[in-house]
């Protein structure tokens, strides 16, 4: 009985220690349900928006043209935010795009950076910083979207390579 319970002791303080990946919170799942997630890795740090389905996500046709847009807000360092969108270009399931500049006939992604309070740059993929988006659910019944993505971008202010990895989101989107 004494070596039980000193084994279980051990498994508990054991569990309770730090670290060094356990400062970040464990991703949520990938789902397709509606869920409301928004989620993936800046630098191996993680970055989940917690307003559940309050961030903004659009598929929208107007004027012709589609437009596909989704962001998510955390704090990874300077990071507070991350957005992905397509101008001009129909989304599909099933489908991966590139994400390159944020041009007509792209898909794009971009990050905001605020180092401190009085100053905040937006900086996008583009032909040297690129990445992908797999649209992994478009329910138009339901207003679902799903997808996975990574992508890298510049910190504006360091000149650093930002990796943005383990990407997902699940949520209902507005036509």
């Amino acid at each position: 009985m004494k070596k039980l319970l000193l084994s279980l002791t051990i498994l508990l303080t054991l569990s309770c220690c730090k670290t060094d990946d356990d400062d970040n919170a464990t991703l949520p799942e990938a789902t397709q349900t509606g869920a409301g997630i928004f989620a993936c890795k800046v630098n191996g740090q993680s970055f989940i928006d917690t307003s559940g389905s309050y961030f903004n996500c659009y598929y929208q046709y107007i004027s012709g043209e589609y437009y596909f847009g989704i962001s998510g807000s955390d704090t990874v360092e300077s990071l507070i935010s991350v957005t992905i969108g397509t101008y001009n270009k129909e989304i599909f399931e099933n489908e991966t795009f590139l994400l390159i500049e944020n041009i007509s006939g792209n898909a794009w992604a971009g990050s905001s950076f605020n180092p401190n309070s009085s100053s905040q740059e937006f900086s996008t993929t583009n032909s040297q910083y690129s990445g992908e988006l797999t649209i992994t659910k478009l329910d138009f019944t339901n207003n679902i979207v799903s997808g996975t993505f990574w992508f890298d971008v510049e910190n504006p202010y360091t000149g650093e390579t930002v990796e943005i990895r383990e990407g997902r989101f699940d949520t209902l989107f507005t036509q």
